[in-house]
């Protein structure tokens, strides 16, 4: 017999306050008024007497306890088989989807609509569909924080394997993923296998183009829906990828090895919180366009009034107006040439 959720519970409560009593006192007499039917522990009784972990001592006319460690795989083991059979059946849905998904990509009907919306769920196995279809070139754009923990492991399998199809890929983050340890283990991944990764300091949108011939960008829904746009119109998916390539050319290789380099991103996001305060932006909107949280956000604001030797946003505002700081300042030539010199081997 299979047990589910319901015997566990039991189980776990009245049968297991039942069995470890049974041990304690030597087992339960026959006639004990709580395991017959009606009784207090009735129902906790029965099970244990179903899965087994009581036996009947005829010689003492007790109930006895079992060593559980006999009994476990009659229950534990059919549920594992159980669940690596539903594994392999959902393995099984999932690789006759996807010979539907090729053929309705395929299809006219298909190639007539050059826009498909995506919502919730629907969006992560699409991705991973048309990424499994890549077969000469990656765009992806993500912004803000990178990777998180929990997409870690589907990435990686994903981007890796392409990889190794021969799929050449180029991803662009903010500067400040580099503080994040998951993009730091992604981008380890990906990179050993041959992916190009670089950071800007800009606020981009997030950004996949599959080929050059399928683009997907975000959508718009509701307060906490998820809604992206699958974009095959040929002259907008150009259009993106000549996007992605500008900002491309202004990002800097993914290393925190080289100091002149980090240097230089640390002079760049400290362009930036100069920029989104002479703008009048609000810290959340400010965080927001840097890729960090508003904490990081307003330690960057007081690094610059101890740098301007100031106490306030006003005397801040006014001393970089004095000073004409505009946080357009262009970096230094040798510090752009570190990405000809490292860029290919980011």
């Amino acid at each position: 017999m299979n047990y589910g959720p319901d015997e566990r519970s039991v189980f776990e409560t009245a049968a297991s306050d039942l069995y470890e009593e049974l041990v304690g006192s030597a087992g339960v007499p026959a006639g004990d008024a709580r395991i017959e039917e009606g009784g207090d522990a009735d129902e906790a009784f029965a099970l244990l007497k179903e899965i087994g972990l009581v036996t009947f001592d005829k010689a003492a006319d007790r109930w006895v306890a079992v060593d559980p460690s006999i009994v476990q795989s009659r229950v534990v083991s059919p549920l594992g088989q159980q669940g690596a059979e539903l594994i392999s059946e959902s393995a099984r849905w999932a690789k006759a989807f996807q010979g539907l998904s090729h053929a309705w990509r395929r299809s006219p009907e298909a190639l007539r609509g050059p826009f498909a919306e995506l919502r919730g769920e629907a969006i992560a196995p699409y991705i991973t569909s048309v990424v499994a279809d890549a077969s000469e070139e990656l765009l992806t754009a993500q912004p803000q924080t990178g990777r998180a923990i929990e997409q870690l492991p589907d990435a990686i399998e994903r981007e890796v394997g392409a990889l190794r199809r021969g799929v050449t890929m180029r991803t662009l983050y903010q500067h400040s993923a580099r503080r994040q340890v998951a993009t730091n283990k992604y981008v380890a991944a990906v990179t050993a296998e041959g992916a190009q990764v670089r950071t800007l300091d800009e606020f981009f949108n997030r950004l996949i183009v599959v080929d050059r011939r399928i683009a997907i960008v975000p959508g718009h829904g509701g307060p906490g829906e998820s809604v992206a746009l699958a974009v095959r119109e040929p002259s907008l998916v150009a259009y993106l990828v000549d996007i992605f390539e500008r900002s491309w050319e202004r990002a800097r290789p993914f290393t925190n090895r080289d100091t002149s380099l980090v240097r230089a991103i640390e002079a760049e996001q400290r362009a930036m919180t100069i920029r989104m305060l002479i703008g009048g932006h609000a810290d959340p909107v400010g965080a927001k366009r840097l890729g960090v949280s508003p904490r990081t956000y307003a330690a960057y604001v007081s690094e610059l009034k101890q740098e301007f030797e100031v106490e306030s946003r006003f005397q801040l505002g006014y001393e970089m107006g004095r000073r004409g700081v505009t946080g357009r300042d262009v970096p230094p030539a040798s510090d752009r040439g570190d990405i000809e010199q490292s860029g290919e081997s980011a």
